[in-house]
């Protein structure tokens, strides 16, 4: 019998830093896909020497093709040396995330005779710039298939970007269900959390979209019922001028609110699990969500979470179940929320039990890879036939 060849999948992303949700989905995607029936390459445009050991995790190559911007002269290179790839590899299928990938590279690839371009889509349009807006429409029956990380977001593609619903997949992101909780007390100890004081974590980049000063907001309220909380904040600053902004900003009010000692940033952290093994509560204040991989892990390592109601994250927490949703721009709605989580012990292990087992269910790598790799599959049966291949795969 004549060996089956491997599907040749090309990711194109913008960007890698190794702290974002869309580049580890990308890394667990990687990961997961059998490499005897796919045969992966990642190509990114920024990234640096600080991604190494990220970059280092992926089962298959990873090139960093340095870009200044779009309109730097050597893009034109990094196009050309687009064109000759695709067309030496014959690749199947290009994947892309991200405005540029999207709207550049993955359209060049196509061109230069992929078989199949698909789009992923994991924001309610946070990132996107004026312009982005107009392009996604011009652009929009280039995509073979767009893949959308919840409904919510997939709603938001076909009536901004004008997509064909036939073409637009939903495929959650996925989490480790067998996630290292490591050792809960030392981690308590090192960042020198009294024994016994209530934890709330909070895991998120420091941005107003994330609502970190919603948090401290509701953190002033907690402290006033439950002294000697600590809240912690595990996410890095941004350098841009806005994120720069922002921070300053939220660190004046945690001081205004007087949070000095309650409240912590820890920065980019590696030891998420733990962290979350040692918590008593999770807390996602977002203005904005596509599809957040921390309440997965959150809630797979059983802690109860209270989330902002955006985004995908009603399509996860059902609301005094396995977790509470709370309006956004909101802290004392979250803050009620967590304290009465806080004040009772067997509400937070029943709401954190049910919590892990939806995820185990419905929300792991595994999960999420079978999807992807069936998307694939049913798009190459016939490539002139996308929409009925899309149409088969999405779940109403």
């Amino acid at each position: 019998m004549k060996p089956i060849k491997p599907i040749r999948v090309l990711f194109l992303i913008d960007s890698i830093w190794g702290a974002g949700g869309a580049e580890v989905s990308l890394l667990r995607l990687v990961q997961q896909l059998p490499p005897e029936r796919y045969q992966c390459r990642v190509i990114t445009f920024h990234s640096d020497e600080l991604a190494d050991s990220f970059l280092a995790r992926f089962p298959c190559p990873v090139e960093v093709w340095p870009m200044t911007s779009l309109s730097a002269p050597g893009t034109l290179g990094l196009i050309n040396r687009l064109r000759r790839l695709v067309r030496q590899h014959k690749y199947d299928i290009v994947h892309t995330f991200f405005p540029a990938c999207d709207l550049l590279f993955g359209p060049i690839a196509k061109l230069s005779g992929a078989r199949a371009l698909i789009s992923s889509r994991r924001d309610m349009g946070i990132v996107r710039k004026p312009w982005h807006r107009t392009a996604y429409r011009a652009m929009h029956r280039m995509y073979d298939q767009v893949q959308t990380v919840s409904d919510s977001v997939r709603r938001y593609a076909i009536d901004t970007d004008g997509l064909d619903p036939r073409r637009v997949v939903t495929i959650h992101n996925g989490v480790d269900a067998s996630m290292p909780a490591g050792s809960a007390d030392l981690t308590r100890f090192v960042l020198g959390c009294q024994p016994g004081a209530p934890i709330v974590t909070m895991v998120a980049n420091v941005r107003r979209v994330k609502g970190i000063d919603v948090f401290l907001h509701a953190a002033a309220r907690v402290k006033q019922r439950f002294p000697g909380t600590a809240f912690l904040i595990a996410g890095v600053f941004g350098t841009n001028v806005e994120h720069v902004a922002y921070k300053e900003e939220v660190l004046r009010l945690r001081n205004t609110l007087g949070l000095e000692k309650e409240v912590r940033f820890l920065g980019a952290s590696t030891q998420v699990p733990q962290l979350l093994a040692m918590s008593d509560v999770f807390a996602l204040t977002s203005r904005s969500e596509g599809f957040s991989n921390a309440l997965l892990e959150a809630m797979v390592c059983g802690v109860p979470s209270v989330a902002s109601a955006v985004g995908g994250n009603p399509e996860v927490v059902e609301d005094g179940v396995n977790g509470f949703l709370v309006p956004p721009d909101d802290p004392a709605a979250a803050a009620d929320r967590i304290m009465a989580l806080l004040g009772d012990p067997e509400m937070r292990r029943r709401v954190g039990a049910a919590a892990r087992k939806s995820v185990l269910e419905r929300f792991t790598i595994e999960v999420m890879a079978n999807r992807v790799a069936a998307a694939y599959d049913s798009l190459l049966l016939n490539t002139e036939s996308t929409r009925d291949a899309a149409a088969l795969l999405y779940e109403p």
